[in-house]
Parts: structure tokens; C-alpha cells; sequence
């Protein structure tokens, strides 16, 4: 078996290129997977699941076409994409997976998270994931129209580009405490994140026993991606290229 993660790919109407070398990627790796998992984000913004821009279809069949060759496909949303939801995840034939989900992987007992939750020096953007999470504001937001929608997005995101220029790149990274808690929150060895675009394998040392925390890329006209077998776990990146033995 073969399990590949991926995140942050950040897909947008605008940028065909980008949705192309996804359904390509994917293409490649229809007959040497047996399970997709998208860790967040990928998507760069995400209105809701009635509103799928036409410019993804080539990606929405590409991933059908993945789980007619009997690949599983698990879904997580991210900080950009969070308003998506059960009705596009069947629409591609995926599970959709909570935040903070643990699975067994080749017999390592792994928790899967995009990665924000654990950037916790940022205070102002746990403020604002703990607001856009809001059950009730994510009620009221997908029964407003389209365009109010894309005007309350366009918003937000350019408001964040201001705040980020602001931001040391180390408030933005995880908090290294925030990790070793929620790993023994979850009792597990081996974390698997995106979100900070810093793609590698760091270990570490969690109550005198070896730990792992792999960063996926993320995917800027280069694809980017952790593949797993029995034997090892290998991180493709155009920045790095390292693997780890199971």
C-alpha cells in the first residue's frame, strides 16, 4: 500500500496553471496510490459548496476518476477553505476529515492537522479561527448572496496581507510546546501538518521517547507532497527532498 498527503495548494480560478499541474500530479498517481489525504487548504478561498467554480472541474474529475480506481480520498479543510463541507467532499467521493484526526499509518499511530491550530504566538489569528469557525456565523454567511460573499472574502484576505507584513515569521510558525501538547494530548509519535509553508521532517523528543512533526509544502507552480509506504516516508519538495524509515 501507498499513502500520499498533500496541502496548500491553494487553487484559485484564476490561476488555470496551477489547477493543471494538480490534475496532472494526480493523473500520475492513479495506479501507485491507494490513499489520498489533502491536509487544508486546497483551495485559496472557498464560498461554499453551492458555488464551485467552473474552472475546478478538470480537478473535480480527476479526483472522481482517482476514486473509481478504488483510491480513498480524505479531505480536511484549512484556514482558507474552511466554509467547505460534506456536499463537495461527496461530490469528489471523499471523507471529510475533522481537525485533529488520528489515523494508524504502516502501524504508527499519526495525527493529522493543517497546522494553524498550532500557531498559537499569533494571537490575533486564533481569534479570528475561533470566530470564522462559528457554527452559527458560517450559517449566515452561506445563506448570504454570491457576490456578498466574494465582497466579505476579498475583505478579509486583503486585510490579512496587511497584518502579515507586521508579523515576524516566528509568530507565525507552530509553537514547539503547542506541538509537544497536542501530541500527548492525542498520544501519538508522529505529527503530520501544513499551513506554515516550511516543508521538512523535524524530530523530536517527547517524553524520553523519538518523535516526529512532518511539514508539507506548500505549492507555488511546483508540486510538493509526503508519500508513505511500509518501509519509509519520503518528502518531495523543490526546496528539500528527505525521507524517513518506518
Amino acid at each position: 500500500m501507498t499513502t500520499l498527503f498533500i496541502s496548500d495548494l491553494h487553487l484559485s480560478p484564476s490561476d488555470p496553471q496551477r489547477t493543471q499541474l494538480t490534475v496532472d500530479f494526480l493523473s500520475t498517481q492513479c495506479r501507485e496510490i491507494d490513499e489520498l489525504y489533502i491536509l487544508g487548504d486546497l483551495f485559496n478561498t472557498w464560498l461554499g459548496d453551492d458555488i464551485v467554480p467552473a474552472e475546478f472541474q478538470p480537478l473535480i474529475d480527476q479526483l472522481q476518476i482517482l476514486k473509481k480506481a478504488n483510491v480513498n480520498i480524505y479531505l480536511m479543510v484549512g484556514n482558507r477553505d474552511f466554509m467547505m463541507g460534506k456536499e463537495f467532499a461527496e461530490s469528489i467521493g471523499a471523507v471529510l476529515l475533522k481537525d485533529e484526526s488520528v489515523i494508524e499509518l504502516y502501524g504508527t499511530k499519526t495525527l493529522l492537522v493543517h497546522g494553524d491550530s498550532l500557531c498559537i504566538d499569533d494571537v490575533s489569528y486564533q481569534k479570528y479561527r475561533r470566530w470564522t469557525r462559528s457554527k452559527i456565523l458560517q450559517w449566515c454567511f452561506l445563506h448570504l448572496p454570491a457576490s456578498y460573499r466574494q465582497n466579505i472574502s476579498d475583505k478579509i484576505k486583503k486585510k490579512s496581507r496587511q497584518q502579515k507584513q507586521h508579523k515576524s515569521a516566528l509568530i507565525m510558525d507552530v509553537n514547539q510546546s503547542e506541538v509537544s501538547r497536542i501530541m500527548k494530548q492525542f498520544d501519538v509519535r508522529q505529527l503530520i501538518h501544513g499551513h506554515t509553508h516550511r516543508p521538512a521532517i523535524h524530530s523530536l523528543e517527547l517524553e524520553g521517547q523519538p518523535a516526529h512533526r512532518i511539514v508539507l509544502g506548500d505549492w507555488d507552480n511546483e508540486i510538493s507532497y509526503l508519500k508513505c509506504d511500509e518501509q519509509k516516508l519520503k518528502l518531495v519538495d523543490h526546496r528539500i527532498s528527505t525521507s524517513l524509515a518506518n
